[in-house]
């Protein structure tokens, strides 16, 4: 999934024009971005051919906080050069309530005794083991 330059000049006003040294055009951070989104990958994990993936990753998030970002994707599905589907499921712990026992927390399956044996009273239960009789 990557932009050629005819397509790019359909969706470059969307972009920040680049001003000053700059090592990366921004085609090229836009196909970076595309093979992150459509690989699944990590950007430590870009090819090569695509530059830093710092600085990609760098200029990424300064279009998304601008909102670039979100005007180039809709000017990419509006004039059908990407069709992209988002798909997210989320889960915290307001949705899904968890048994008490599903906590993790451990059992508490031995009663404390407390210092003084008289205040704690008479044991719950005696266990008297019994001898079979044998023959």
């Amino acid at each position: 999934m990557e932009i050629t330059e005819e397509q790019y000049r359909r969706i470059e006003p969307v972009l920040p024009r680049q001003r000053g040294n700059v090592s990366l055009s921004n085609l090229t951070v836009l196909n970076a971005i595309l093979y992150v989104a459509e690989q699944g990958s990590k950007w430590r994990g870009l090819p090569r051919r695509f530059g830093n993936w710092h600085t990609i990753y760098t200029r990424m998030n300064r279009w998304s906080k601008n909102g670039v970002l979100d005007a180039v994707f809709e000017k990419l599905q509006r004039e059908q050069l990407v069709r992209i589907r988002v798909e997210a499921v989320s889960m915290d712990s307001t949705i899904v309530k968890v048994h008490p026992d599903g906590t993790g927390a451990l059992k508490k399956t031995v009663p404390k005794r407390l210092a003084n044996r008289v205040a704690d009273g008479a044991p719950k239960f005696i266990w008297l083991p019994r001898m079979l009789e044998r023959r």
